[in-house]
């Protein structure tokens, strides 16, 4: 039986924000690809132009870096309180073969 006392806080929150990084954007080119079908077929009297296209442009450069950050944080802020609670309750056991 394994035990795990401590993560490595800055490991875990690296790996974490690049990880949902790769979400953003898969969310982001969602919300893009959306968008640009959203403005081929709006009326063109709806008077909205290029903000569909700059919507989805704007979506796959700031979903990345937003969830990135938010998982980045969340892990640090995670990784600390978990290492501070098994080092007070005895950590987490794992079986491995």
């Amino acid at each position: 039986m394994a035990v795990v006392r401590r993560i490595g806080v800055l490991s875990l929150a690296k790996i974490t924000g690049v990880l949902y990084a790769l979400l953003g954007l898969i969310i982001g080119a969602c919300f893009s690809l959306i968008s640009m079908i959203g403005t081929a077929f709006a009326p063109k009297e709806a008077g909205m132009g290029g903000m569909g296209i700059m919507f989805g442009v704007g979506a796959i450069i700031v979903l990345p870096i937003f969830y990135g950050l938010i998982g980045f944080i969340s892990s640090l802020i995670g990784a600390a309180i978990y290492n501070g609670l098994a080092g007070w309750l005895g950590g987490v056991e794992l079986e491995l073969q």
